[in-house]
């Protein structure tokens, strides 16, 4: 791991649960996090804490949906420090509604946070580590949702009836990573790539939806230190090890 200390890794969804997690993980392994979120109060918590701001915390307000503030961020990064080490993706989205019931604005966000701004991360992260000709690594927090569908664990008295396009996204996003990955592999770039996959994990993800998030916080899941874990794991490998899927569930998760 001594060879990421100082080096700038990116973060979305950096202000709460997995996202959280992973940030604090990074800092503690002294790389530097710019972390990417809309939830200003959240992300204004992270900054007041002073360990956080030490060990080289740089909060941005950035709605990843939005190019021009994805172009923003990623400007920022290369004046400040010349560019980006590491790139985790993991702001995403949720819905429980059909979608034979659901609609397009729906279907949009689902895919607009879940897989194209992905994409563009993605895009800008590895051509700042191309410029520079430096090791670098993308990992995108998945779903095994993205690997199968599931039998729903949850019932329409629970207020389930339905996973809308997250199961879409989600394979779109497991498919996204292994075709970057390729094409990197490809150019013999010096850039590693890596699908984690969760099971359920306790995060805020279905806080909008009460009744739901009710039957959710019953269930045995997985903790989003449990996740931050297993990156930093995949991170600290030899620069030749490419660790292409993570799948990590509770022990008691189907």
């Amino acid at each position: 791991m001594n060879r990421w200390e100082g080096k700038v890794a990116v973060v979305t969804g950096s202000a709460s649960g997995i996202g959280k997690a992973i940030t604090r993980a990074l800092l503690e392994r002294k790389i530097i996090v710019v972390g990417l979120d809309i939830q200003n109060e959240k992300q204004k918590e992270m900054a007041n804490n002073r360990e956080n701001a030490t060990n080289g915390y740089y909060p941005l307000h950035c709605d990843i949906t939005n190019e021009n503030e994805l172009d923003a961020a990623f400007l920022f990064i290369k004046k400040k420090f010349t560019g980006v080490d590491i790139m985790v993706n993991n702001a995403g989205v949720i819905d429980f509604q059909r979608i034979i019931e659901s609609d397009r604005k729906t279907f949009e966000r689902l895919l607009n946070i879940n897989v194209l701004a992905m994409a563009v991360c993605m895009n800008r992260a590895v051509r700042s580590m191309r410029e520079r000709n430096v090791e670098g690594h993308v990992f995108n927090i998945n779903s095994v949702l993205g690997q199968k569908l599931l039998i729903p664990f949850l019932s329409d008295i629970d207020g389930f009836n339905g996973w809308n396009l997250y199961p879409a996204s989600k394979h779109a996003a497991v498919a996204l990573t292994h075709t970057v990955r390729e094409e990197l592999c490809l150019i013999k770039a010096s850039i590693r790539v890596t699908s984690i996959c969760p099971g359920i994990v306790k995060t805020n993800l279905s806080s909008k939806f009460p009744v739901i998030k009710e039957s959710v916080d019953k269930l045995s899941m997985l903790l989003p230190e449990d996740i931050a874990d297993v990156l930093i794991y995949a991170l600290g490998t030899r620069p030749e090890v490419q660790i292409t899927d993570i799948t990590l569930k509770h022990k008691e998760e189907l």
